[in-house]
């Protein structure tokens, strides 16, 4: 039997890595609008690539015609648009888009479809899920706190943060009320609330602010105290609430001299030139998640640390290393039927068997990616 055929939707700097991680166990094609990305993964690793307009209705129907496992790398305002295009198909799909819209609304026609459906399958959300998904499985967690951020590491005023995702969803990172749980009851704050900084070993003290991070861990688990907090350096915070109360990431159009232009959209053509990494800028990945409840043995508390930084051996990275890979496990996890649930799984139902998290954690160390476990 020859290998699985993998469409990864998306080339871009995280697109690009998961196609390049699957190419030693799948037949992948990686379909993009971005001629110059696609040549990078067709000269250098003999990747099959297909230029093509992604946003054309039925394009995706077509690309995806002759392969068995879809992977969504693409901007968040496609995402569900595309498990829902592509989900008639039969095909098996694995998302890493921040898309707004409730996934569990395509739960019903994936499962009619008889497909498995992985949304958010990035680092967080993501892996801070799956952590979380076990732990729920094996003890009563009381508590979930995670704290994660992807920063230049080199500081440069005065934004001193560059972009690896589409600009539109970094910026609707800022603005995207944040949900939280406490003391049982769903909280709504705005982004970038109850700023708190915190020291890291090795890093120095980052500031944290909430953000929409719990996605459908919300629904999906009963645990009093929940809350997701972004990462960045200090000071970030004030820059971006002037921006956003200002009206420059509105989406609303006004009018400039007889054109009517969005906020958004010119914001994010000023801003993202200015947040791209160039080449050869080294990037690092810091997560700290704390879990707290009780198992067998009483009362207990596991922290979870992710260090990563940028590959200089493959030129990788480091987001796109620690999202990408938590992609490529759940790809060879459902091509090796060790996970078939049907439907839309978020990636908490990929972390509740133990031999499952286990072969995660080891996937993403033998690439390097190493959480540090400590236990109390």
């Amino acid at each position: 039997m020859g290998k699985k055929r993998v469409l990864v939707l998306g080339a871009g700097l995280v697109g690009g890595e998961i196609a390049r991680d699957l190419h030693a166990g799948f037949e992948v094609t990686a379909a993009d609008n971005d001629e110059t990305a696609l040549a990078g993964l067709s000269g250098k690793y003999g990747i099959r690539t297909v230029a093509a307009d992604l946003s054309v209705p039925r394009t995706l129907l077509s690309l995806a015609a002759e392969t068995d496992i879809v992977v969504g790398a693409l901007p968040g305002h496609m995402g569900f648009r595309m498990i829902k295009e592509l989900a008639p198909a039969g095909k098996d799909i694995v998302d890493i888009s921040f898309f707004a819209e409730d996934p569990f609304m395509l739960d019903e026609v994936a499962r009619e479809n008889g497909i498995t459906v992985v949304t958010d399958c990035g680092v967080a959300p993501g892996m801070g899920n799956i952590i979380m998904g076990y732990h729920n499985a094996s003890m009563d967690v009381e508590s979930y706190e995670c704290y994660v951020g992807g920063l230049p590491v080199v500081r440069e005023w005065p934004w001193e943060y560059k972009a690896v995702f589409s600009p539109v969803d970094v910026i609707e990172e800022y603005t995207r009320p944040a949900r939280y749980v406490e003391n049982g009851h769903l909280v709504v704050r705005e982004a970038l609330s109850d700023p708190e900084l915190m020291h890291f070993d090795g890093i120095g003290t980052l500031e944290a602010w909430n953000s929409d991070g719990l996605r459908t861990l919300i629904r999906t688990m009963r645990v009093p105290d929940m809350i997701e907090k972004t990462l960045r350096y200090p000071g970030c915070i004030e820059y971006l609430r002037v921006l956003r109360e200002a009206g420059y990431f509105s989406r609303e159009p006004v009018n400039v001299n007889g054109t009517m232009v969005r906020p958004l959209d010119l914001t994010a053509a000023l801003l993202f030139p200015k947040w791209k990494l160039k080449p050869g800028e080294e990037d690092f990945t810091v997560m700290r998640i704390i879990i707290r409840g009780k198992d067998k043995k009483g009362p207990c508390r596991f922290v979870y640390d992710l260090h990563d930084r940028y590959d200089r051996e493959k030129s990788v990275l480091s987001m796109a290393r620690t999202t990408g890979y938590t992609c490529t496990a759940a790809v060879h996890m459902i091509a090796g039927g060790m996970f078939a649930r049907k439907g839309v799984c978020p990636p908490e139902y990929l972390g509740e068997k133990e031999e499952n998290f286990r072969f995660i954690l080891d996937h993403l160390e033998q690439r390097g990616v190493k959480y540090v476990v400590s236990e109390t």
